[in-house]
Formats: C-alpha cells, structure tokens, sequence
C-alpha cells in the first residue's frame, strides 16, 4: 500500500503484461517477437563522461534516408513506445481528450492513455478493415489521436497507405493519424513514410527492435512533419539517447547492415510459410490468421495444447481475444527454433489420433 494516495487513474490502471513481464522458464522463446539472429559490435566507450547528443546526427540522418523522409522529420525515441508516450503527453489534455484504437490491438495504447487519464474510444479491427475512411472519422468522433497499428499486433492485419491517406484527409484539423509500424520490414510495401510530406496530420511510429534485431537496445523513431514534432521535442527528456545506443544505431544503418536486415526479412519470410503449412495440416488448429508480421495467430483446439508447449519448454505468447482464451502467437523463428514448434504439432496429431 502506497503512503501517498495514488490519483484514481493510477490506482486502477492495469499494467501492460510484456512478452517478458512473466518469470518463465524455457528453452525456445517465440513469445516476443524478436528476431531470432543476432550481431557483434565495436564500440569505444572514451567519452561516457560526457553527455550524449540528444538527438544524434548520424543517426537520424540514416534513418531519414532509410525511411525516405527529410532529418526534420525524425525524432529518436527510446523505442517506438516512448512515441506513443509523447503522443499523448503532448497532444491530449487529461481528464477530457480521448484516444481512438482498433481491437484487438498493441496494448500499449491503452495502458499509456490510462495512465494519463486519457480516455479509450474502442472502436474494432472489423471496423478498420471494412468501413471506409469517412465512416471511420465518424466513429473516431472527437478523438485527438488515431492509432492503426499496421501490420496489426497481434492478428498481422494490415492496411493500405491509400486508405491510411483518406483516413488523415478525413481527419485534418481534428485528430492525428498515428501509424504504428514496428512490423513493416515485413511488408515494406505498405509503409506510409512516404505520406507523412502530405499530411501534417500524419505520424509514423518506427523501431529496431524487430527486423533489425536490436530489441534489447529500445530504439524507436517518430516520423511526422516538422510542425508536428516540434511541440514533442519540447516534451522529451533532455538526454533520451545514450552514447552506447546511438552508435550501434548509428552501425544498424549503414547501407551494409540495412542490406543484411533485409536478406534476413526474407529468410524469416519464408519461414514463416513453411510454419503456416504445418499450422494449417494441423488437426489442434482452428483458425490461422497468417498475416504480414514477423508472427502468426491460431486459435488452438484446447487451451491444454498451449500448456503442454510451455511445459515442452517452448514459449509462445497466449492470448485471450474475441471471448476466447485460446489463441496463440507464435513468433517467427530460426529453423532450430521452428522444429520445435512442428514437435509439438506433431505430438498434438499424435495424441488426437490416439484419442
């Protein structure tokens, strides 16, 4: 119990449950969508005495050539949910804005909006996907930000920069778009990067933490116009980058590395389907939702078969979504890592036949 009464906001806020808030034990982690390869680097570590740049040049320069948008248009984050934190800090008043988002979703929209005292507009994936723009900017009513996570975690459903434009135009002087794309290496060609010159209404959500395998360094980028980011930088922390981050970030985006990440992308793309194959030859399995992430969804047949993974020492991330507590995300893998996952299916066939 707190000596100091907590503002009620806080005292009911439920905290959002990472990947790796639970003190599990296993042997193969595809709970956290990670990326399964892993790199060295050289850094010199003279000058830690100093203060770091707090937006360092180099690095935003990269990634600004990287995600094709001009340096102004880049701000460096710790990690793509520092974003979504100063989103909401800067542009919604507690206690009286609200935030609209689409379940199921990334959790970290909510948990950030309710710790501000900020309140959920709860609109649905279904809408998103089949509705069009002007009925969407309907629904988001007074909302001050819009968040469309794309490709979608944890279903990897995914909208067309088309529509993410109509859905900004719609919403022009009234809401910000903000367009979450932690996943979209894996489906480069729906980046909406190249509206953001378009739209001062429109921001993109960036990190390395995915296919660029560096989600121990939690770095992330927010992309908008310079107008929309210039009340942010007022708001975040005077030294959000350390020296050790920026120049392995700096390393993460040389033209040699960015090279790599994508021979990787499509490695792990293949991968995928091959998992997709033998989810889909399953007999346990109810539903597949395949789509675009580094990651896949099921519905298993019995929430046993989840349990019987982790006591197997495979991880997978559980979740409860429509009513039902037995969808399953698994994240993609290496090879080793992926044989693990057709055991366990294997296993389940076995059992069922049995039975």
């Amino acid at each position: 119990m707190s000596s100091l009464p907590l503002p009620s906001n806080i005292e009911q806020l439920k905290a959002y449950s990472s990947a790796k808030s639970e003190k599990i034990t296993g042997t193969t982690w595809l709970n956290a969508n990670e990326s399964p390869y892993a790199r060295d680097f050289s850094l010199s570590l003279t000058d830690l005495n100093r203060y770091p740049d707090p937006q360092p040049e180099a690095v935003i320069e990269r990634y600004a050539n990287y995600a094709g948008v001009e340096k102004s248009e880049v701000l460096m984050t710790r990690g793509a949910d520092e974003g979504i934190e100063l989103l909401v800090r800067t542009y919604c008043q507690p206690a009286k804005d609200s935030i609209a988002i689409f379940t199921p979703t990334y959790g970290m929209y909510k948990v950030t909006a309710d710790t501000h005292n900020i309140a959920i507009n709860e609109l649905t994936q279904d809408q998103l996907q089949q509705l069009n723009a002007k009925e969407i900017a309907a629904l988001v009513g007074e909302s001050k930000l819009v968040f469309v996570c794309n490709p979608n975690n944890p279903t990897g459903a995914t909208i067309a920069p088309a529509k993410i434009a109509e859905l900004a135009d719609a919403l022009q002087g009234k809401a910000l778009v903000i367009v979450d794309e932690a996943y979209i290496e894996f489906s480069a060609a729906l980046t909406s990067s190249q509206l953001i010159k378009d739209f001062s209404n429109l921001v993109v959500l960036r990190t390395l933490s995915k296919a660029f395998a560096l989600a121990g360094l939690r770095t992330g980028f927010t992309l908008a116009q310079a107008q929309t980011l210039a009340p942010i930088r007022k708001v975040i922390a005077p030294y959000p980058v350390s020296t050790v981050v920026a120049r392995i970030a700096q390393s993460a985006l040389s033209s040699d590395a960015i090279t790599q990440m994508r021979r990787q992308v499509q490695i792990l793309n293949g991968l995928k389907q091959t998992l997709c194959s033998w989810l889909s030859a399953s007999s346990r399995v109810l539903e597949l939702k395949k789509g675009e992430g580094n990651f896949v969804l099921v519905a298993m047949q019995n929430t046993i078969d989840i349990a019987k993974a982790k006591q197997s020492g495979l991880i997978m991330r559980p979740f409860t979504l429509y009513g039902q507590d037995n969808w399953l995300r698994i994240s993609i893998g290496n090879e080793s890592e992926l044989k693990q996952v057709k055991l366990w299916l294997d296993t389940l066939n076995t059992e069922g036949k049995i039975q």
